[in-house]
């Protein structure tokens, strides 16, 4: 009984995706993309109906050929309103913002109605989900926003779910369904190491003597030089030159001193961890050094950043982090 479920399944996944699968940009729902089925209720009304319709015919009753084609009219009416409360809606993916993976990626998503005709209670999410979370109402000749969340588990890019839309409107004899592909991703960084080691800073000697180490170590003046530390310039020196005289600004030397390196190496980690967890530890070490503000480097094979920091070089390194051993394209 298994096996023919099971084709049955794949035979239904298969359709799906040859049917969303030229989704690109906006997508109109024209009628031939709306499907529809009678519900339980609707089955039981049409079950009423013909009992009404053999009673009514057994006992000759005008009434009842009243009643019953009057009852069935309403559920074509019915059918007619529910598969326009999903036609012509115009569906548009919107951002995607970056997570780490485990998180729940959120795609935001908008619906447009450019019609005159109001839609109701339409029910949208994620393929997988059996019973959608969100419904919506949109007004005639407007849109409404909305974000549906799906679960990550390895980092990479991640493309937005196949999207559900159905609706029981108005009387909930009828289900109109549609699907949908978002032309939408999202990129799952490696969720950062929980217990990881401190960060790898080196020591290193500083050509100008100023550093953590040795910037007490004095060895006079010298002159003035486009990028000296404002901070090192020898006032009382300054003062005692008279500018008229050919004086000029100078600063303080100083000898022996060495500054602290901070170089984010993926080769530099020990070669018995796991891909995935020297990944994981770098994220860490990258949204530390962020938040001390340390400027950093950052090696990762091919990939070298000079130290730096901020929005971008943070991006950046995350993203070469994300998409480690992996093709830069969703597949």
């Amino acid at each position: 009984m298994s096996q023919p479920r099971d084709w049955l399944n794949r035979r239904r996944a298969s359709w799906r995706r040859k049917a969303t699968a030229r989704d690109q940009g906006s997508v109109l729902l024209n009628q031939r993309r709306v499907y529809i089925l009678p519900t339980r209720a609707g089955l039981g009304f049409c079950a009423l109906l013909l009992i009404l319709l053999i009673g009514s015919v057994n006992y000759n009753l005008g009434l009842g050929f009243g009643l019953t084609f009057v009852a069935g009219a309403c559920a074509i009416v019915d059918m007619v309103q529910t598969t326009r409360n999903l036609a012509g809606l115009v569906l548009s993916p919107g951002r995607a913002p970056d997570v780490y993976a485990g998180e729940d990626a959120p795609f935001e998503l908008r619906v447009e109605n450019p019609t005159r005709l109001a839609r109701y209670a339409v029910w949208i999410d994620v393929e997988h989900v059996a019973e959608p979370r969100q419904a919506i109402d949109v007004p005639a000749g407007g849109s409404t926003t909305l974000v549906l969340r799906t679960a990550t588990v390895t980092r990479g890019w991640m493309r937005a779910p196949r999207v559900r839309l159905s609706t029981h409107f108005p009387l909930g004899l009828f289900r109109a369904w549609s699907w949908w592909q978002p032309d939408s991703r999202a990129l799952v960084y490696p969720f950062p190491e929980q217990d990881a080691p401190p960060l790898p800073m080196l020591g290193r000697p500083s050509p100008d003597g100023v550093g953590s180490t040795g910037s007490d170590d004095f060895g006079g003046v010298r002159s003035y030089q486009p990028g000296d530390p404002l901070r090192h310039l020898a006032w009382r020196q300054i003062a005692r030159l008279d500018p008229d005289l050919g004086g000029q600004l100078v600063t303080k030397q100083f000898e022996g001193g060495t500054v602290d390196e901070l170089i984010l190496d993926f080769d530099a980690l020990p070669s018995g961890l796991d891909v995935e967890l020297r990944l994981a530890r770098m994220t860490r070490w990258v949204l530390e050094a962020e938040q001390r503000a340390l400027p950093y480097g950052f090696i990762l094979g091919r990939i070298r950043y000079d130290a730096a920091l901020g929005t971008a070089h943070q991006a950046a390194c995350l993203r070469a982090l994300a998409l480690y051993g992996l093709p830069e394209e969703p597949a």
